[in-house]
Order: C-alpha cells, then sequence, then structure tokens
C-alpha cells in the first residue's frame, strides 16, 4: 500500500513508459501516412470513435468500481480481524481464571495459559497471511501492474518461511498437527476450540464464557473464509479480457477518427493528432491498468492491503496484554510502499 502523499508523475510515466510508446508508434503510422502519401480514404467519420469510446469508458468504469469494491472489503475484513483479535486477547485473560475450581491455580498457570491462547491466536495470523501471499496463476504481481518493480519494496512473507515465522508460538505438538495440514490457518483455531474444551472441563471457564471464547473463534473462522473467497475467486476473466481488447480496440482506431477533425483547423495542424491520440489513449489505457492492479488485494503489489503490518501491530497489542517487556517493532514502510 502507497503511503506517500502522492505516486508523483515521474512514477506513473515510468509505469506506462511502454504503453507511451506504443501509443507513438500507433498514432503515428496511420498520420504520416495520411499527411505525407495523402491517402484520404483513412480518415473515418468521429461519430463512431466517440460510441466506441463512450463504451470502452463505461465498461472500464464498471471494472475499476467492482476492482475497488474487492480492494475495500478485504481492507474492511482485516479491520474486523483487528477487532476480534484484541476481543480474544481481552477475553482469554479475563474470562479463563480460577474463580470457578475449588482448587486453584496459581498465577503462573494461569498466565502460562492465556501465553498459550494468544501466542496461538498469534500463529493463526502469521498462517493466514502467508496463505494470502502465495501466487495464483490468475494474479499480476509484476513489474507491468505495480507503481514500482517488486525490488523496490520487501515482502515480509518472501523473505521468510512458514515454519521459521510461526515457531515461536507453536509448542512442538501443535507443530507436528498443523504442518501435517494443507489449510494451516484453519486447524489453528481448530486446536484453539480443543484446547478451550478442555479448560472447561477443567473448572477454568464457565459455561456461558466458554461460549462466548467459541464465538470469537467462530468469527475467526468467518474472516478467514472471506479472505479465502477474494484470494481464490479471481475477478472474471472475461471482464477483464474483453474489456483489454475493448480498451486497444478504441486506442488503434482513435487516430483515424480525429485525422479529419484536426485536418478541419489546418492542413499541417493534422499532425497534432499524435500528440492528442497519445493523450486519450494513456487516459484510457492507465484507467484500464488502474483496475488491473486493484484486483487482487492480497498479492504481494504495492498497490495491496498491507496486511503483513496489520498483524504486526495486532501483534504488539496482544504482547503488551500479557505484559511482556520485549516487543517487536512496527514493520516500516520501503519506498513509501507498506506491505
Amino acid at each position: 500500500m502507497h503511503i506517500g502523499k502522492s505516486l508523483g508523475l515521474k512514477k506513473v510515466l515510468i509505469w506506462s513508459k511502454k504503453d507511451i510508446f506504443i501509443f507513438f508508434i500507433v498514432a503515428t503510422i496511420p498520420t504520416a501516412t495520411y499527411e505525407i502519401f495523402h491517402f484520404q480514404w483513412l480518415a473515418l467519420p468521429w461519430l463512431p470513435m466517440a460510441l466506441i469510446g463512450t463504451a470502452v469508458a463505461i465498461i472500464i468504469g464498471f471494472q475499476d468500481n467492482a476492482t475497488y469494491d474487492r480492494f475495500w472489503e478485504a481492507r474492511k475484513i482485516y479491520g474486523s480481524i483487528v477487532n476480534s483479535s484484541r476481543t480474544w486477547g481481552m477475553m482469554v485473560i479475563t474470562y479463563i481464571s480460577n474463580d470457578q475450581i475449588i482448587e486453584n491455580s496459581n498465577n503462573v498457570e494461569l498466565e502460562l495459559i492465556h501465553r498459550r491462547l494468544i501466542y496461538r491466536h498469534l500463529a493463526w495470523l502469521t498462517a493466514l497471511r502467508h496463505q494470502l501471499r502465495q501466487s495464483r496463476g490468475w494474479e499480476t504481481n509484476n513489474k507491468k501492474f505495480n507503481i514500482e518493480n517488486v525490488e523496490q519494496f520487501i515482502v515480509p512473507e518472501h523473505k521468510i518461511s512458514l515454519e521459521e515465522d510461526i515457531d515461536l508460538y507453536l509448542s512442538n505438538e501443535d507443530k507436528k498437527y498443523i504442518f501435517s495440514k494443507k489449510n494451516r490457518a484453519m486447524h489453528i483455531i481448530r486446536v484453539q476450540s480443543q484446547d478451550l474444551k478442555k479448560l472447561q472441563a477443567m473448572g477454568l471457564i464457565e459455561n456461558f464464557r466458554y461460549i462466548e471464547l467459541q464465538r470469537v473463534l467462530s468469527d475467526l473462522y468467518e474472516h478467514q473464509g472471506k479472505c479465502e473467497r477474494i484470494k481464490n475467486f479471481p475477478y472474471p476473466r472475461q471482464f477483464s479480457t474483453l474489456n483489454l481488447y475493448f480498451v486497444w480496440i478504441f486506442i488503434v482506431l482513435l487516430p483515424f477518427g480525429m485525422l479529419p477533425e484536426f485536418e478541419k483547423l489546418g492542413h499541417h495542424i493534422t499532425w497534432l493528432t499524435i500528440p492528442f491520440c497519445m493523450v486519450v489513449s494513456w487516459i484510457f489505457r492507465t484507467m484500464d491498468k488502474i483496475g488491473e492492479s486493484t484486483e487482487n488485494p492480497f498479492q504481494s503489489g504495492s498497490n495491496d492491503i498491507p496486511i503483513s503490518s496489520i498483524s504486526r501491530n495486532i501483534e504488539i497489542d496482544l504482547l503488551e496484554m500479557l505484559d511482556e517487556a520485549e516487543l517487536p517493532k512496527p514493520i516500516d514502510s520501503t519506498n513509501n510502499i507498506l506491505m
């Protein structure tokens, strides 16, 4: 996610420099042919171009709205994960106590239980973001669709494996079970649920509090499922692909419609077709690329939801609830990109 005041014109031009070169070629060939060789038949009436441009603009607007909805829904889901995580930490510390049992556990034992449940939740956050960072065949995480090259920012999940990243938060028994499964995040919540059941049987959680804690786990399952829905279901390919074709059809035909319009202003004014076609083509293609770069909000791109940073902030909050002295540092941005 960009956190600077603006992208900067230089970055945007570098992002679209290949397209700009193509626009120049597409506009120059018909204009030069028309002007030098006097092929008057190349001039087309403007009305068909205007109709095509209007249709393409509507389609691009639809795509950009749809992809932004995917992006904003992803951000709302992670906002819910923040709230549920804080609720989980608060409930674990206040609900799990020795008030309901005859033989009280000492404070050290209770603190270990609290630490185990909260650390396991941090393991779930870690497993979830690693799963969401895995690439899919339809994703566009490359230099073509990112304002910066992928080498210019750091993706934490690409620098460290899940096994190393999660090692601190899970016991050996939990790790052995969880890494035998495909959907690691889902099974971490399952282990949490089983642990709560054992604590209830020991009398450390009374029934109402047990139900409330299980409800939070159910919420976490729902948040994970919503993330997986966005991650595993691409923006419909028919919209994305055909929209790209429509944009380029308009770009290719555009100079043929502009030629007679500029010729009306004077013979040599016809050459202005080239820069004006480049500007119009750049606007339409850039609007299209904005939608393409926003389609997949959990991929490892510069325009995505900063799930690594959000997860780290949750980690800091929960560790502070445990009164731990050594806290990890918040994730800093690299070149104004926060991951």
